[in-house]
């Protein structure tokens, strides 16, 4: 059995088989919709139900909250039609904009940025040609099929390699193997570019970004493709950490206030450790933000990192300081199992 799903605004439709959420149907049929973590974490792929009725799936109550249910609202990674649907999604493109390629890469240096945190950088193929976003990620294809998503850490300008910050996950098996296995010219399979966590460059709103661990992967992207095109827009940049050993490109996120007049650069350390010798900002990354700023309503946020900070810092920034829906783009972090 198919069902026929047709977006609104646009005259896009494509049907879905039984058991595909809309994300995937709209994929296959060669539509982009906004989306980031495919697993109900981070809400980007949120949109209305004008008609029909799904399966909402499995999600998180901070990326979709029963208030939002009752207005129509659901997650396109995780709805699965049960009937036909009109849905309402904006910012549908279309695919080939920027094609989603397999492609092998040969991993040409590993480079240990923290304890628990490795660069992995990715030579591509000298005759293929691999365009994406400042913010978007690509899957590492695991031989049995399985598959594991890494934010792009470096900028598009600089599209003949791949940087991947990888933090180690206990018991993770990909992970693990990066840290303890993997070697210099290994070669990996890779499908990108995904999601739609990017700079929108066509807003003059000033931007405040939020970083947690890892999640400055695609926070780095977004800062070097600004420096590259001169950005004008004020940023102001929040990066959060447990201890100062997290913060493990510190410097070189310093030196963008320099290369980048309208950057200010804040980083926040949630549990110090006695050696950090941390005279900075001091508690819950989002916290600092709602410190900082007493209303929201004119700007952007661009926020990365685990889902609890990502609702955190959604639902305070809407509710406390007037930050517009649609102005508010996020992509969340999750983890495999450790079992897989």
């Amino acid at each position: 059995m198919s069902y026929r799903i047709s977006l609104q605004p646009g005259d896009h439709s494509f049907d879905a088989a039984d058991g595909q959420t809309v994300l995937e149907a709209a994929h296959d049929a060669g539509l982009l919709l906004p989306h980031s973590c495919r697993d109900g974490a981070c809400g980007a792929c949120k949109g209305r139900i004008v008609q029909g009725s799904v399966d909402y799936g499995k999600y998180s109550a901070g990326a979709l909250s029963a208030a939002d249910q009752a207005e129509g609202y659901a997650l396109f990674c995780c709805a699965k039609p049960l009937s036909d649907l009109v849905l309402e999604a904006r910012n549908v493109t279309r695919a080939g904009d920027i094609p989603v390629r397999k492609l092998p890469s040969r991993v040409q240096k590993l480079q240990r940025l923290a304890d628990d945190v490795m660069l992995l950088d990715l030579k591509l193929p000298a005759s293929e040609t691999f365009r994406f976003k400042a913010g978007q990620y690509i899957d590492i294809l695991l031989a049995d099929g399985q598959r594991r998503s890494f934010s792009i850490a470096n900028a598009p300008h600089d599209a003949s390699h791949i940087e991947l910050h990888v933090r180690r996950i206990d018991g993770g098996r990909f992970t693990s193997h990066v840290f303890e296995g993997m070697k210099e010219k290994d070669i990996l399979r890779i499908e990108g570019p995904l999601g739609s966590f990017w700079l929108r460059e066509d807003s003059q709103r000033p931007i405040v970004m939020v970083a947690g661990g890892t999640g400055f992967a695609p926070i780095k992207s977004i800062v070097e493709h600004a420096v590259e095109t001169g950005l004008q827009r004020p940023v102001t940049l929040y990066w959060g950490s447990r201890d100062r050993a997290g913060l493990y490109l510190d410097e070189l996120a310093r030196g963008w206030e320099s290369r980048l007049p309208n950057l200010r650069y804040i980083p926040v350390l949630s549990d110090e450790k006695p050696g950090d010798a941390w005279d900075g900002r001091r508690g819950l990354v989002h916290q600092a933000v709602l410190d900082d700023f007493a209303d929201l309503s004119g700007h952007e946020v661009y926020a990365c990192g685990a889902p609890a900070m990502i609702d955190a810092a959604r639902a305070s920034f809407h509710t406390e300081r007037g930050l517009p829906e649609g102005a508010f783009f996020a992509d969340a972090f999750t983890f495999a199992s450790p079992a897989n």
